[in-house]
């Protein structure tokens, strides 16, 4: 009897990406009564969005660039785009963002689509936001809140919701506003303003009592940011002093990094074609082409203008780039200006590693989605990039080549080490597999003797099993705490 075939259980990331998707909201879902007479009309539907963007530096393709980018972030969002206006100017203006006369005309165009909400291509001071909801009329957000709310969307996990909070609550804070004397606690006078005995507040408005409350909050977060933080910092000792070395994955938002994570580590990490799919950062285990064990950490994606609430909140998940041992830069290879991603993303990591007090790791740059690039394009950037390594990780091309390139350039244990282990020091020969790298394994009569590369910590803890007459101390690094017989590049 031939017995039914099971399927195979759905990975994390399929589960995630169901589970989003059955949230989104639908267009056009309409709850409308028969009689609206004596019920109110109500009518479930995306939010139609305008958009509008300063054009001050740069060319008009990548003042286009910029825009149709965020008509993605608004999309991801939840939005329906209806329109997007672009404004040529040499600075935004300090009281409208795009000037006075331009708001009058953005209104028309609002109106004419039929919009709830408009949505700039920069980050609002609170007086340019007042300003345009007074205008305009709708509601009026910038892209910092637009990408602080995508992230609120898609943060999962305790530390990633608690960055978000904490991002969302530095910009929040200057930007409180009380709507007329209805928010007001504060009374005085003799009879406290007609309010009378137990009328007589604290003094303070209700703005105040909410900034003091969300000061807290953030003092609070920090806190729990700092724990956590601690936490990451003990998992990066041990594998520091397991000598396991560590790839972070890096790049801008939607490249297919955790595609590449997939294709390296079989990982079954969330893949959607969607921006900032991915905050939460994914850390596994696997090995070279030669047997030597690394980590591949998946870190968030960046974005043009990322939010420095963003960078101050997230610090602790970006440090895992600072501390790897080698960085996997991935960039979308069909995206129309893929030299703006790369310089994009450098500029986040100079800022990491001047905040960590150094350079950053050695930079291993990957081309990605070569199978939706056009010919054209990817000339270009070979001729751009030539140290690049080409791939496709929905297909597969290529990831044996990046395999190799990885394994070359993550670093080497530092000592040559000759041993005769007995057989009872099977422990030991299992760390020389997983922490160094064998060059030479034979099982003798007296035990296992074993030539192999180790890093200091190893080293030490094989020592007393060293052959007498192996490899000596040869190179520079060679260190006075390890014998001639165990030291040597």
């Amino acid at each position: 009897m031939t017995e039914a075939h099971t399927p195979a259980s759905p990975s994390t990331g399929e589960l995630e990406l169901e589970e989003r998707s059955s949230l989104r909201r639908i267009g056009g879902l309409s709850t409308e009564l028969t009689d609206v007479t004596e019920v109110e009309y109500r009518r479930l539907r995306l939010e139609r969005v305008v958009l509008v963007g300063v054009w001050t530096e740069g060319s008009a393709e990548q003042a286009e660039a910029s825009l149709a980018e965020l008509a993605r972030l608004a999309e991801t969002a939840g939005s329906e785009v209806l329109d997007g206006l672009v404004q040529r100017r040499s600075t935004p203006d300090p009281a409208t963002f795009i000037g006075s006369g331009k708001v009058d005309e953005l209104g028309v165009a609002v109106r004419a689509a039929e919009a709830d909400t408009v949505i700039c291509d920069g980050e609002l001071s609170p007086g340019q936001l007042r300003q345009l909801e007074e205008r305009l009329k709708v509601k009026v957000i910038d892209r910092t809140a637009l990408i602080l709310d995508i992230f609120a969307q898609h943060a999962r996990s305790r530390d990633g919701k608690a960055q978000v909070e904490l991002a969302q609550l530095s910009y929040l804070l200057p930007r409180l506003r009380g709507w007329g004397e209805a928010l007001s606690r504060q009374v005085g006078g003799r009879a406290a303003g007609g309010v009378g005995i137990g009328g007589r507040g604290p003094g303070e408005t209700k703005i105040e009592l909410d900034r003091r409350r969300i000061r807290a909050r953030m003092s609070k977060l920090r806190r729990e940011i700092g724990a956590m933080r601690q936490v990451r910092e003990t998992q990066r000792g041990n594998r520091r002093r397991n000598e396991v070395p560590s790839v972070a994955i890096v790049g801008y938002t939607n490249a297919g990094k955790s595609s590449l994570l997939n294709q390296l580590t079989d990982a079954g990490v969330l893949v959607e074609d969607a921006l900032f799919a991915t905050l939460d950062p994914t850390t596994r285990r696997t090995e070279t082409p030669d047997g030597r064990v690394y980590t591949l950490t998946d870190t968030v994606g960046f974005v043009r203008h990322l939010p420095h609430q963003l960078i101050e909140a997230f610090r602790s998940t970006l440090e895992e780039a600072a501390h790897a041992d080698l960085l996997v830069h991935v960039v979308d290879g069909s995206d129309p200006l893929p030299g703006d991603q790369i310089a994009a993303v450098r500029k986040v990591l100079v800022e990491i590693g001047e905040e960590q007090g150094g350079s950053m790791p050695t930079e291993l740059l990957v081309v990605n989605k070569t199978d939706a690039a056009g010919d054209l394009a990817l000339a270009r950037l070979r001729h751009a990039q030539p140290d690049a390594v080409f791939v496709s990780a929905h297909r597969g091309d290529g990831i044996d080549l990046l395999r190799d390139r990885i394994a070359g350039l993550l670093p080497r244990p530092e000592y040559d080490v000759d041993l005769l282990l007995p057989y009872t020091e099977g422990a030991l020969v299992a760390r020389l597999h997983d922490e160094g790298e064998v060059l030479a394994e034979e099982h003798t009569p007296e035990g296992t003797r074993v030539r192999a590369r180790v890093g200091p910590e190893l080293g030490t803890a094989v020592l007393p099993f060293a052959v007498a007459g192996g490899p000596a101390g040869t190179g520079s690094g060679s260190d006075p705490d390890l014998p001639a017989t165990a030291a040597g590049r």
